[in-house]
């Protein structure tokens, strides 16, 4: 069962120190109800980040679930950004479904400039943890 949200907020945030990069929609106005924080790495992962499986996109939920290399696909169909994530990764994230459809309500621009930052953090670190299907 595929589980569906309004995004009412659409942001990013590329770190001024350049430590990460980040996109992330969120329910409410305030960034309350539910939530996906879409991070990476300014910088190529090093060997310790490697050591511990960190060396690729993180995902962040309400609550602070987190996950590393967990999304599989991100697919962008007019409002409706579709992400199918490994279901081993849904302890960690606290959710039920490995799938999650968000109807992106926020501003022409927050999308666009939404849809460029996710596609690099989708790309960032280890090739096998690079989602098989990216759309967007």
């Amino acid at each position: 069962m595929t589980y569906r949200f309004i995004a009412r907020v659409v942001t990013t945030e590329i770190d001024p120190d350049g430590y990460f990069t980040e996109a992330a929609l969120a329910e409410g106005e305030d960034g309350s109800g539910f939530l996906m924080m879409f991070m990476a790495g300014e910088e190529d992962p090093d060997e310790q980040e490697a050591a511990l499986g960190m060396d690729t996109h993180c995902l962040v939920t309400a609550g602070q679930g987190t996950a590393y290399g967990c999304v599989r696909e991100a697919v962008l169909t007019g409002n409706v950004l579709r992400i199918v994530l490994d279901p081993e990764a849904l302890g960690d994230l606290r959710l039920t479904d490995p799938e999650v459809e968000a109807v992106l309500e926020a501003p022409a621009e927050d999308v666009r400039r939404f849809r460029e930052v996710l596609a690099q953090v989708l790309g960032y670190g280890r090739v096998d943890a690079v989602p098989s299907r990216v759309g967007i």
